[in-house]
């Protein structure tokens, strides 16, 4: 057997063998580093069993590499050597194993992570003899996703779900009797910590079809076992204009996310739904655009688009007339989305961007107010209380109103709904391009014209000026000036 060659990486793995040959010790390249190059994927992170002190031996080989030894785990002996050349980064993460290398094998997840090669064999000119006592490589070949015991899952319940998130990944399939262990361990899934819940979800939102892979969580058990919060949205039924009930809507919109962001197909869209949707290279950074480590707007607005509708189950109030209303679910959903999320230990900034997503999902339609289009003020005041999310929240609008109808969808209706956004969107450039570029006053200005302390009334006014400016109100510093003296009389009035 052989393997395709990465030139670098090879060199690095055969100096790391003689460097352990000279300390007597024996390693085996394991894991996914051997599935992936395989399946002819690159990847920049290689896991290493040696037969004796990982940690020392990890220390010797960074020195070696000249790279930099981190420790990751001093009790089970693991340890990682980062080697950077040339803006290229490796990890080479160093565990022990006793005995034999098969036997050491056998405490792997699944089958395709469970082949090992000996360090130094990859650059050789020999063929490779491939270690694979449970027949990785054939399921590799099958595309199959294999537990290679029935007890992987009481070892580490993280791997519930790594194996749908590797599934997704490679485009395999779980086979049927892991699928039944999966089920059989689904609420183990509460014991691993949120961190590393967080780190599987993140990986698997950041893939297409996202949505899909979410109700297969749901299928498997796994969704409701990670956030009974939803439990309560399934089988909610809502107003006739909706499709399907709280539950299907949620994840109906998460799909219709993805779709409308070019990311994958939705079973109810169409070429003519997409064409009508407002798409910029803008639109495209902003989505790219990170936000904590792992995570960036495209991966929580799908987030947000799951949690939108949280709380309508707890919110849902029936009147005289037998019509179902949701009073107050945006708020109350962005405080469970908030205590979820900082249970699965998300960080403050991806804890607020969604919490925006949720609390202010009805704004863009409520901005219009009666009238065909939005004022200036409501989109100023529109994209000032919702910040960095103002565009993912306008996508979050458009996918919630695919999902509302879904099947049924007008396209009259839909092409008003674009309308409204894309309008939003232009006057909202305009208006950056109106006050970005011109302060008509500062607070200095302020300050000396109306003698003025430095204090919170100084920023307010500067808002004010700001937000006028944006709608087209002012265009001088004398106007601006006007309108201070006139909030500041008004104020005066208000006291007396």
């Amino acid at each position: 057997m052989s393997l395709p060659k990465q030139t670098k990486i090879t060199a690095i793995l055969d100096k790391a063998s003689r460097l352990l040959a000279k300390q007597g010790h024996q390693g085996y390249i394991v894991g996914g580093f051997i599935r992936d190059w395989l399946l002819g994927r690159q990847t920049d992170d290689i896991d290493i069993a040696v037969d004796g002190n990982a940690l020392d031996i990890a220390r010797e080989v960074a020195e070696g590499l000249g790279g930099k030894f981190v420790l990751l785990d001093e009790i089970n002996r693991v340890a990682r050597v980062v080697v950077i050349e040339k803006e290229r980064r490796w990890n080479l993460d160093f565990s022990s194993f006793s005995g034999n290398i098969e036997s050491d094998l056998a405490r792997r997840d699944f089958t395709i992570n469970a082949m090992a090669v000996k360090l130094g064999q990859l650059g050789a000119s020999m063929p490779l003899k491939l270690v694979d006592p449970f027949s990785g490589r054939e399921d590799l070949k099958s595309k199959v996703v294999r537990a290679v015991s029935e007890q992987i899952f009481e070892a580490d319940a993280a791997r519930l779900l790594r194996a749908v998130r590797l599934a997704a990944e490679l485009d395999f399939t779980i086979e049927p009797k892991t699928e039944s262990l999966i089920r059989r361990y689904s609420q183990s899934i509460v014991k691993v910590s949120g961190e590393r819940v967080r780190e599987e979800l993140l990986r698997l939102l950041n893939l297409p079809r996202a949505a899909h892979y979410l109700w297969y969580l749901d299928n498997l058990g796994l969704l409701l076992a990670l956030v009974p919060e939803l439990a309560e949205s399934k089988g909610v039924e809502q107003p006739t204009t909706h499709f399907w009930d709280v539950f299907d809507h949620s994840l109906q919109t998460m799909a219709a996310v993805e779709f409308l962001i070019r990311e994958s197909d939705w079973e109810y869209g169409s070429k003519d739904i997409l064409a009508t949707v407002p798409w910029a290279d803008a639109i495209v950074r902003q989505l790219s655009a990170e936000v904590s480590k792992g995570s960036n707007h495209k991966t929580l607005l799908k987030l947000g688009a799951l949690f939108h509708d949280i709380a309508k189950p707890e919110t849902k109030f029936v009147d005289d007339a037998g019509r179902a209303h949701f009073y107050g679910h945006t708020k109350e959903g962005a405080a469970i989305t908030a205590a979820i999320l900082d249970r699965l230990r998300f960080s403050h900034k991806e804890i607020n961007l969604v919490k925006t997503l949720v609390y202010y999902h009805l704004r863009p339609v409520q901005m219009s107010n009666g009238r065909e289009l939005p004022t200036q003020r409501a989109i100023y005041r529109y994209f000032r209380d919702t910040g960095d999310a103002g565009i993912d929240i306008l996508f979050l609008a458009l996918a919630d109103y695919l999902a509302t109808y879904g099947p049924l969808v007008n396209m009259k209706g839909w092409e008003g709904h674009c309308q409204l956004v894309n309008y939003i969107l232009m006057e909202h450039e305009k208006q950056q391009a109106k006050v970005l570029p011109v302060k008509l006053i500062d607070g200095h200005d302020v300050m000396n014209v109306f003698g003025l302390a430095p204090g919170p009334l100084v920023g307010e006014l500067l808002a004010l000026v700001r937000e006028a400016q944006a709608s087209g109100e002012l265009t001088a510093k004398e106007e601006a000036l006007a309108r201070v003296r006139q909030e500041l009389n008004k104020r005066q009035f208000e006291v007396s």
